[in-house]
């Protein structure tokens, strides 16, 4: 609680003396402008950046939330209320004059189907001023299918895209639909090996897995044979719990019991290691997979728990290949069994 206060104390002595620098260097020679409409004149952010770095009064056309900015004009002595894209914003009256405003933008402010407004209403007017509030960067879950061709609907599932921008490498995808938490678009051509991107005006966030890299995702790529040791049912579709798009693996193992996957031979040279989401039905600490690469040759064992978790198996752990054609899995809990759930199977680019 110490370190907060002191860095609260701090940010408060730099906006009063933001404050006090704006005003002090205002036209305003008497208190008249108060009894005015208000005139919003810019905006600019005040405080400091990740860095610790004082932000320079620059103004600006959008404003991020839970940043500080000061809103800078005439006649803003009076001001009853401050909103930005009509949501009600609170102010401090100390950190009001005449000509300017010290605020902090609500982190619950609206940003997409608002008004891209700023609105001050005082005791002698209202005035509204262009600014846009910015998302949040997004985010990206996943999108699928990993192994799209050009012409494919690709969906892509996330949070905060606001008037994305989807780029498969360098080159721009044409969008079929979007909304805040999920995008469909087109996969160009020579898309093979490139990761997705989406861009809003706050940012950018990338997928993790590369276009094409997939040996599972919502079905089996390249499959050549897959099986249980003991017979029992090696699911493909199962719909009930998934990490992405529709369907995961699922395998219900007795104790040591495993199962093998076999695919048509692929390069491997671009990539750098082998990943998957993973997760079990047992909550016991001694949860452990085998997994098995090269004949048995390499055997690497794995704790996975009760919630989505991703295993990366990096290629140097088992002897660094150019090709890929088999994977073997065995149950290794040592309590008789479990029910394991496999999704977003593949590899991930070097």
């Amino acid at each position: 609680m110490k370190n907060i206060k002191i860095v609260t104390l701090t940010a408060c002595i730099a906006l009063m003396l933001s404050l006090m620098l704006f005003s002090s260097c205002s036209d305003d020679t008497n208190s008249s402008d108060s009894a005015g409409p208000p005139v919003i004149e810019s905006v600019m952010p005040s405080g400091y950046d990740k860095a610790g770095n004082v932000l320079p009064l620059t103004p600006v056309t959008k404003g991020d939330p839970k940043s500080y900015y000061i809103i800078h004009g005439k006649g803003l002595l009076t001001t009853q209320k401050v909103y930005f894209n009509d949501y009600d914003t609170y102010f401090r009256p100390t950190f009001v004059t005449d000509t300017d405003i010290i605020i902090l933008i609500d982190e619950n402010t609206p940003y997409a189907n608002a008004s891209n407004k700023l609105k001050i209403v005082t005791n002698y007017g209202t005035v509204l001023y262009d600014f846009v509030i910015a998302p949040p960067p997004p985010t990206v879950n996943w999108f699928n299918p990993i192994n799209a061709v050009a012409g494919d609907v690709v969906t892509i599932d996330g949070k905060y895209f606001l008037n994305p921008v989807v780029k498969v490498g360098t080159q721009q995808a044409t969008i079929v639909s979007s909304t805040l938490t999920e995008i469909k678009f087109k996969m160009p051509a020579n898309s093979a090996n490139q990761l997705v991107s989406v861009s809003n005006i706050t940012g950018t966030a990338t997928s993790s897995m590369a276009v094409g890299a997939a040996l599972y995702d919502d079905e089996i790529q390249g499959d050549a044979g897959h099986w249980t040791w003991d017979g029992s049912p090696f699911t493909t579709d199962y719909a009930t719990d998934k990490a992405q798009g529709s369907s995961a693996i699922k395998l219900v193992f007795g104790g040591w019991s495993g199962a093998d996957m076999k695919f048509n031979s692929r390069d491997v040279s671009k990539y750098k290691a082998f990943t998957v989401k993973i997760k079990c039905t047992s909550t016991k600490p001694e949860a452990k997979l085998t997994f098995v690469f090269g004949g048995w040759a390499y055997q690497i064992q794995k704790s996975i728990t009760s919630n989505w978790t991703t295993i990366e198996i990096p290629f140097s752990a088992i002897g660094n290949p150019t090709t890929f054609d088999q994977l073997t899995f065995q149950e290794s809990g040592n309590f008789g069994g479990n029910t394991i759930l496999m999704d977003e199977m593949g590899f991930v680019l070097k």
